[in-house]
């Protein structure tokens, strides 16, 4: 099957992996804080090191859910906006990863201690270790970036969404038969066999 005719399948997936990345991780640590004056190390989740993450992370999922019934038009706005999204996240992923700054950790270092304004938090902040699980959130905004680049190719060439909301008539005048495996779904629940 060729990428046109499967774009649609591949695009929700991507959609739904990055956004799920999303979420899984940022109830997770990021970053580890070793403090200056010998006290616990402190765990920043990753919804505190980066704000945007869960909120972005949610309308991902929202996007790649409703990926597979909108129009033509739509298709190519949640393309657009899971793009951006990705790529803000990915951004923003990477810059903690490879400079991990006192800001993406100073709320959680707060709460903690009491301490707040830059002379107090850089006097309790030893160093900040990045965990495993940024890395993971990035491979999803690389997945959820490859899921927006296929519908931006392909979106065009997509059969219309919402034949599950329309008559079987009007559903069988589209076409031939179905062309992926959200369309075979759809009539299988109608007790059509797609294989036929």
């Amino acid at each position: 099957m060729s990428l046109a005719r499967r774009g649609r399948s591949i695009a929700v997936s991507g959609f739904l992996l990055g956004g799920a990345a999303g979420i899984i991780s940022s109830t997770q640590t990021w970053l580890t804080v070793q403090r200056a004056d010998a006290g616990e190390d402190i765990l920043v989740p990753g919804a505190s090191a980066l704000p945007l993450l869960a909120p972005l992370s949610l309308a991902v999922l929202a996007l790649g859910a409703a990926l597979s019934i909108v129009g033509p038009v739509l298709r190519l706005v949640f393309g657009i906006l899971a793009g951006a999204a990705g790529a803000l996240l990915g951004w923003s992923t990477l810059q903690l990863i490879l400079f991990a700054p006192v800001s993406a950790v100073a709320s959680t270092v707060t709460e903690s201690t009491g301490l707040a304004g830059s002379g107090g938090l850089h006097d309790v902040v030893a160093s900040i270790t990045p965990s495993a699980w940024p890395w993971v959130a990035l491979v999803g905004w690389v997945v959820l970036l490859a899921g927006a680049a296929v519908v931006l190719l392909t979106w065009r060439g997509w059969k219309r969404g919402g034949r599950r909301y329309r008559t079987d008539a009007a559903a069988h005048h589209q076409g031939s038969g179905p062309v992926d495996a959200i369309d075979s779904w759809d009539d299988l629940s109608r007790g059509t066999d797609p294989t036929r």
